[in-house]
């Protein structure tokens, strides 16, 4: 393959890698609020307005700087996949 190509293919490559990091990085970014919270829907007294997985019911609950909210239970696989959904912003809401 010609040098030239070669050079161009590997630039145009790297370039789009740098491209899709920086909006992977700012898509991230935006999910979260300024101040590190959770982007979620909260009621008028500012808790979290989720879905229980456990027990399927609507909740209005706190939920702490790692992403758990007041009813979760540690070891529960409901409670864990509700934690992780609101860490990366996925969880049921209402």
């Amino acid at each position: 393959m010609d040098d030239r190509l070669e050079r161009f293919i590997r630039d145009k490559f790297r370039a789009a890698g740098r491209k899709y990091a920086r909006t992977k990085r700012a898509y991230d970014e935006g999910r979260t609020d300024a101040d590190g919270g959770f982007d979620l829907p909260r009621d008028d007294e500012g808790r979290t307005k989720l879905v229980c997985r456990r027990y399927a019911e609507r909740r209005s609950v706190a939920v702490d700087d790692d992403g758990r909210p007041e009813c979760f239970e540690a070891g529960h696989p409901d409670c864990v996949g509700c934690a992780e959904d609101i860490r990366t912003g996925v969880v049921e809401t209402w």
